[in-house]
């Protein structure tokens, strides 16, 4: 007590400290970043391998396996699950946790040696998973001449946007290059006894540079370099090539062209690719929103220098706005929230000066807590922004129950010292306890792991650090106010109970008199509990809320080997699929080879007819309902985090054809679970292969080998670069093949072998045989599963998950195959255990804080026994509410183990300092009851009132905030009426008897007498 006095008379002292703090959070407040979501970087990675036209077997055998056998020898690298394609495979690595960057770097080594140790390999990409978008802001250049539009976007735009410093890269989609094509005719090649590789190296020698030497003259020395560079199109004609009979000119067997480039990598606009597709990516220090500021600002100078003429430059999507619109959401909720909560103490104490000093204290405890988020590298985003709306609605609790303390004691007749003292020393304890309590939750929170983890880390601190801000300032400032600013308004008279207090006594009075009262109370609040779990099954359930900001992305995966007709007539069914959808204002397809990926942008403001949620439903049916006439495998969301479909169910084994035999067996049955719908499994298409079989006779009576047959077919294909022309001060590259290439299996046999000076056709050395071969095979631990896929519609994913888990109980599998869920079922689930096992260490440490705070064993389990009883209030809140219960309603359940004690601890505190005064126990939880009432009733108004426009908010950020808000609003208003009076019975079921009780204290009190008597010396 003696550092409260000294607080309360350094008024001066308290006056700077909250000056030094008001300069501190003003100034962080303006330095943290905004973003959508915060960075982070995940303990996994993952690996991209390209191989031409290699079949999935193959690539199985050659690649992935052996690749697997090798990641598998890293220390810290815990699981590793495939799928292999027709050329392509990927990998998917998780690494121990915390060691994330350290094992990405061995990681990192094997995969640059992928592409020399493992042949077939054309490319590979790998990288660390992270919370980071690649690219943050999109454009388009349309509506002119592809060559116009292309020279703007090289030229122009992609340097000055590129020379900004907030911008990373810009990468443009759908520019028309060109290149020299080289067409070698098959006849004139063979009439002049040449072979294609003399060709190849005579043009790549012609088209060289090199440093040759030096030389040496008069003490200078001087590079001698070699350059036949070639810069049109004649040097190429004109190319000597040394044959038997003597030179020829490359145009003697070739024809040499400059044409447009096909674009392997397009993109759609409204099902027109006559445009170009403008990707901008920041660097890391620059926040979306910095860089969007920047971008709008030299697009501007470009507009104003009229470099955009005969075509529109257009914003497809910038992140940034989503960014700030979120925030300014989660922003005037908080304001609009510590609004409500000071109207209501207004309403409360009816007292300007008290409402005023309790005021005072949230700007603050806000700017404090600001300080705080900069000192962690913290940034304003959707996260901290709840977590700080969550803690505006706490904030006052400690602030309230500590004045209205103060004011009891002044109203008592105390000095203005003594009852700042007095009153803050009463409650002292239990505020300390309460705020305990409510961050010790918080604490086995990182035992979540992953992504969700790390987000949820997050929230929790910045609600911790809210909380903790709010008692510091409560602790210091309300104090030093309260002793001359907070004044009485009636002092001398004597205040009279309400009605409703009388009648909340006489209750209590009733409850406490006979303990099987108490008990019929406590029975009744059970019987309530029990009833209210068969509600649990009717409360929608998903992992992560969707953010609804008008706009969605969307991945449509395609089966291999699409031809090129295929894929833009299904672009095309696609654009005139969403063109039929209300709401919808322009979309975006890319093809990313085996994916085509969508951005479709949505009305805005008054032209809104649907919401979001409707319209994303009717988007995915619509594009779902392709997959009868268009080689479609999935449609799935790209912006819900999960990982593909939400239903996968993985069948292990080793046999393909008993695999794709369970597939079919457990698919049937799974389309009788209502919600389910477009059920796929990776085994379900194959493709037809032709193997080459070699007639072993005929070849060995030639005088060929197979090798030799083998190198004739590749060639037969050819596409090579053969390097770069350089024209108008560009690279254009060049690229040789055949006049003529095979397109069916006649035209190939009909092609001619020369041996021993005679022309014979392929089909005399080889035939070729079908083989129905897996598109997709697929890796779990390196393992063969078949994985099978469905989404889940007019259906929430707790319900499937129950059924279809009856279903997987319900199955036989043959020895040697298992069968499990994956994908979001399978996240839910551990997200489930993990959060049960949170809970149960929550309530471990908040009965650890209780114990020390009461030196009572039995006295915590008392407070804690409204707990059970309070997710009656939860269940119900969700329920009215259809709220889906995920990580957000999840961390409020949490989040409420200690808010709802924060009363109870008042109350039992109260109940203990009677009972230590000599009163009854009937006495004391009466008189409790009633002196608590105020401060109980009025933290539970303000917490309420700040969370309420939390839980009725909507946009960008509503579906993230209101789970959450609404299980703290319903929790803690059905808490409230638990601890006045569910904690009364049961406080007297399990508490000695009054009898012994007042014995107890009159004992000490005699004996207090008694030293008192005793004769000083």
């Amino acid at each position: 007590m003696k550092l409260l006095k000294f607080i309360v008379q350094k008024k001066i002292l308290i006056g700077l400290m909250i000056v030094l703090v008001t300069v501190f959070g003003s100034y962080s407040m303006i330095k943290l970043d905004k973003e959508l979501m915060p960075p982070i970087k995940l303990d996994g990675a993952f690996i991209e391998i390209q191989a031409g036209d290699m079949s999935a077997i193959e690539v199985e055998r050659s690649i992935t396996t052996p690749l697997e056998q090798r990641l598998a020898g890293i220390e810290g690298v815990d699981i590793i699950n495939s799928t292999t394609f027709i050329g392509k495979s990927t990998l998917d690595l998780t690494f121990e946790s915390g060691r994330g960057e350290e094992i990405y770097k061995d990681v990192e080594a094997i995969v640059a040696s992928v592409k020399s140790d493992y042949p077939g390999v054309t490319d590979v990409v790998s990288g660390q998973y992270g919370g980071n978008q690649s690219y943050d802001f999109f454009m388009d250049v349309s509506g002119g001449s592809m060559e116009e539009m292309s020279e703007f976007a090289k030229d122009i735009l992609e340097p000055r946007l590129e020379e900004l410093p907030e911008v990373r890269d810009v990468l443009l989609v759908g520019v028309l290059d060109h290149e020299v094509t080289i067409k070698v005719d098959r006849n004139k090649l063979a009439k002049h006894g040449l072979d294609i590789n003399q060709v190849i190296s005579t043009i790549q020698q012609a088209n060289s540079e090199a440093t040759l030497g030096e030389l040496k003259s008069n003490k200078t020395t001087t590079a001698l370099r070699w350059n036949s560079s070639i810069d049109n199109n004649n040097d190429i004609e004109n190319i000597s090539i040394l044959t038997q009979n003597g030179p020829i000119i490359l145009k003697d067997v070739a024809s040499v062209s400059l044409q447009p480039l096909e674009n392997t990598s397009s993109v759609w606009k409204n099902g027109s690719k006559d445009f170009i597709f403008v990707q901008i990516g920041r660097v890391a220090d620059s926040t979306q929103i910095e860089m969007a500021e920047a971008v709008r600002k030299e697009i501007k100078k470009i507009r104003d220098e009229n470099l955009v003429a005969n075509f529109s430059l257009n914003e497809v999507v910038a992140q940034a706005d989503y960014v700030q619109e979120s925030i300014d959401g989660v922003k005037s909720s908080i304001f609009l929230g510590g609004i409500i909560a000071i109207v209501l103490l207004v309403l409360f104490l009816r007292n300007i000066r008290a409402t005023f000093i309790i005021a005072l204290s949230i700007p603050s405890s806000v700017l404090l807590t600001f300080t705080a988020m900069w000192l962690l590298d913290y940034s304003f985003n959707m996260l901290t922004l709840i977590g700080l709306g969550l803690g505006i609605g706490m904030m006052v609790d400690s602030s309230i129950v500590i004045l209205e303390s103060i004011y009891k004691k002044k109203e008592q007749g105390l000095p203005k010292l003594e009852a700042v003292i007095e009153g803050t020393k009463e409650v002292g304890g239990a505020v300390i306890a309460s705020m305990l309590t409510t961050i010790v939750v918080f604490l086995p929170i990182g035992l979540i792991g992953g992504e969700m983890g790390q987000f949820v880390i997050m929230l929790s601190a910045v609600v911790a650090i809210t909380l903790i801000s709010s008692v510091i300032i409560a602790f210091t400032l309300i104090p030093s106010l309260a002793e001359k600013i907070l004044k009485l308004q009636k002092p001398k008279k004597q205040m009279k109970e309400s009605s409703f207090i009388r009648g909340y006594g006489h209750f209590v009075t009733w409850t406490t008199k006979k303990k099987r009262n108490s008990i019929a109370i406590i029975t009744l609040f059970f019987i309530m509990f029990a009833g209210s779990l068969f509600l649990v099954s009717k409360i929608p359930m998903t992992i992560m809320p969707d953010i609804f900001n008008r706009y969605t992305e969307l991945a449509i995966d395609l089966e291999p080997g699409i031809a090129i007709e295929d894929r833009e007539k299904l672009i095309t069914d696609i654009t005139k699929s969403l063109e039929t959808i209300k709401d919808i204002e322009s979309s975006y397809v890319m093809d990313n080879g085996g994916m085509l990926y969508s951005i479709i942008n949505m009305t805005k403001g008054n032209e809104i007819t649907m919401d979001q949620k409707d319209v994303n439903e009717e988007i995915l049916s619509s594009l779902r309902s392709l997959q009868k006439s268009h080689p479609i495998t999935s449609v799935q969301s790209a912006m819900t985090g999960g990982s593909g479909l939400p239903v996968q169910v993985m069948i292990k084994g080793e046999s393909f054809e008993e695999l794709k035999t369970l597939a079919k067996d457990f698919s049937a049955e799974l389309k009788e679970i209502d919600g389910i719908v477009a059920i796929t499994n990776s085994m379900e298409r194959t493709s037809q292969e032709q193997v080459v079989v070699v007639k072993q006779e005929k070849v060995e009576e030639a005088g060929l080998s197979e090798q030799q047959i083998k190198q004739f077919i590749e060639q037969s294909f050819i596409q090579m670069p053969v390097g770069f022309l350089q024209m108008d001060e560009k690279n254009i590259p060049m690229k040789l093949t055949w006049s003529e290439i095979p397109e069916s299996k006649e035209d190939l046999f009909e092609l001619e072998i020369p041996v021993n000076g005679e022309e014979n056709s392929l089909a005399t050395f080889v035939e070729f045989t079908t083989v129905d071969a897996p598109n997709e095979i697929v890796h779990k631990e390196g393992e063969r599963i078949i994985t099978i896929s469905a989404d889940i519609k007019n259906r929430d994913l707790g319900a499937v998950n129950r059924d279809l888990q009856n279903l997987i109980d319900k199955s036989h599998l043959p020895t040697g195959y298992t069968i499990s869920i994956g994908g979001d079922l399978e996240e839910q689930q551990e997200l489930i255990t993990d959060m049960i096992f949170i809970f149960a260490i929550a309530l471990f440490l908040v009965y650890l804080v209780m114990a020390v705070q009461f030196n009572h064993l039995g006295h915590p389990l008392i407070v804690m026994s409204i707990i059970p009883i309070t997710i009656i209030g939860v269940i119900l809140g969700l329920f009215l509410t259809q709220m889906e219960l995920n990580l957000m309603s999840g961390m409020g359940i949490i989040m409420l183990i200690g808010i709802v004690l924060n009363n109870a601890i008042l109350l039992i505190d109260r109940i203990n300092q009677l009972r230590r005064e000599g009163v009854t126990i009937e006495e004391a939880l009466v008189e409790a009851g009633k002196n608590r009432m105020r401060p109980i009733l009025m933290t539970t108004l303000t917490t309420v009132g700040g969370m309420l426009p939390l839980a009725m908010a909507s946009g960008a950020s509503g579906n993230y905030q209101a789970p959450l808000a609404v299980v703290i609003i319903s929790g803690l208003s059905f808490a409230t009426v638990i601890t006045l009076f569910l904690i009364p019975a049961i406080y007297r079921v399990f508490t000695f008897s009054s009898s012994l009780a007042v014995g107890r204290a009159k004992k000490k009190q005699a004996s207090k007498a008694e030293i008192a008597a005793l004769p000083h010396s």
